[in-house]
């Protein structure tokens, strides 16, 4: 049996355990088996031959169009269905009809409503930023709902023209500046969307014993969705984890009857005593705050359209969304799916200059999610050596003090050598 399977709310990982992977189009196919061969040394040697993946190949993209004249063939879907936790490379998108992507339909088929974006800097790693060591956050982006449901109407349409007549005939909606030529999309934030995403990260952030859990919204402008958000929040702190946490309205509300002395002693009580704090920012501002003090900030929760925008920012600072993983996880079923973040770059496939680093780091995440941890730490040991010597692919080579640049292949020796070591 080499199936992960859940019992009690815990994982269950054989020691030598299959894992389903997408190679991805354009360069996936360079990145996915550089990554491989890397877990494989680590594995091995953190394990001395007694744990093992099994790599079993599922099709999706252009590769699954080409084979079989389908993008995403339901026995990929059944293989993530069966195993659990998977992995895959960057896809294509079909052009025209059809899947609107097939990054989002893997999460919503499977109801992967975490997406997991990890942002650190690696020493070596030249950022725009001037203290880049400050940035250590895991964005928690809520994955279903928000604008990426999918739920638009185009301009021109008789969809969108009845859907102005509704607004306007029934919900006696006067706001639409432009009626006869806009396009509409519908915003769904739910209780239970908010709770289930807010709650994953509360106990992310309890586990590791991080200092505090921010909720990012722009309930200022939206507020019954955004704002409902800020709200479910800090009610799942509240409700769900009240020993454990010190959220800013109990923070407000001694502020109001006792003082502002008394509410800054209970929050420094709070800290002291290791509850996780319970904050939010608008998400405008907290873009800014980013940039200002980055080390205010630790595991972020937020909405699918915001979290896209700050998972890309917070990458940049620490040299790019070539070294950034992620994960699209749901916590009650088990059900994960690691990836690199970037596209398939088709300018530079097959000529062995991608950087394999994004899935990479997203591998070193599924080998902590399983719980072999001691693999994840010889990847990250080794690749930091490797940056703060200057070798790395051309992308970030080129900007390194003494930088040399390595192809993808040369990477993978190198980072298989350090991990022999």
């Amino acid at each position: 049996m080499n199936k992960i399977t859940k019992q009690n709310d815990k994982l269950l990982v054989p020691d030598k355990v299959t894992i389903p992977f997408i190679e991805g189009d354009g360069v996936g196919a360079e990145i996915t088996p550089v990554c491989q061969s890397i877990v494989n040394s680590a594995i091995k040697k953190a394990y001395n031959g007694k744990r093992e993946i099994l790599w079993k190949e599922v099709l999706a993209g252009e590769k699954a169009f080409n084979l079989t004249g389908n993008w995403l063939p339901e026995d990929t879907m059944e293989a993530f269905r069966e195993y659990l936790v998977g992995i895959k490379g960057p896809l294509t998108t079909p052009i025209g009809g059809g899947i609107r992507s097939l990054n989002v339909a893997l999460r919503q088929e499977l109801d992967l409503y975490v997406c997991l974006r990890p942002v650190r800097w690696f020493k070596g790693v030249v950022s725009p930023v001037k203290e880049p060591q400050k940035v250590d956050m895991f964005i928690f982006r809520e994955n279903t709902e928000d604008i990426y449901a999918g739920i638009e109407w185009q301009q021109g349409t008789p969809e969108a023209a009845k859907f102005l007549k509704f607004l306007t005939e029934e919900m006696g909606v006067k706001k639409v500046r432009f009626p006869e030529t806009s396009s509409f999309g519908v915003k769904p934030v739910s209780v239970e969307g908010t709770q289930r995403l807010v709650r994953s990260a509360i106990e992310f952030a309890i586990t590791n014993k991080l200092p505090s859990v921010t909720l990012v919204h722009k309930g200022n402008i939206m507020k019954f969705t955004e704002g409902g958000f800020k709200l479910w929040g800090y009610a799942v702190a509240e409700n769900e984890f009240a020993a454990q946490t010190f959220t800013m309205p109990q923070y407000d509300t001694i502020k109001k009857n006792e003082g502002e002395a008394a509410a800054n002693k209970a929050l420094e009580n709070a800290v002291k005593e290791g509850r996780v704090i319970i904050k939010d920012v608008i998400a405008d501002a907290f873009l800014q705050n980013t940039l200002l003090i980055p080390e205010e900030y630790s595991v972020i929760a937020t909405l699918n359209l915001n979290g896209d925008y700050i998972s890309d920012q917070l990458a940049a600072m620490v040299g790019g969304i070539g070294i950034a993983p992620g994960a699209n996880i749901n916590y009650q079923t088990g059900h994960a799916i690691f990836e690199a973040t970037h596209g398939t770059a088709p300018g530079i496939a097959g000529k062995n200059v991608v950087n394999p680093s994004s899935l990479l780091l997203s591998s070193v995440m599924l080998l902590e999610y399983i719980g072999w941890n001691e693999a994840a730490k010889l990847i990250v040991d080794a690749m930091e050596s490797a940056f703060e010597k200057g070798e790395a692919t051309h992308d970030l080579a080129r900007f390194m003090d003494k930088g040399k640049t390595l192809s993808t292949t040369e990477f993978r020796n190198c980072i298989n050598q350090l991990i022999n070591m």
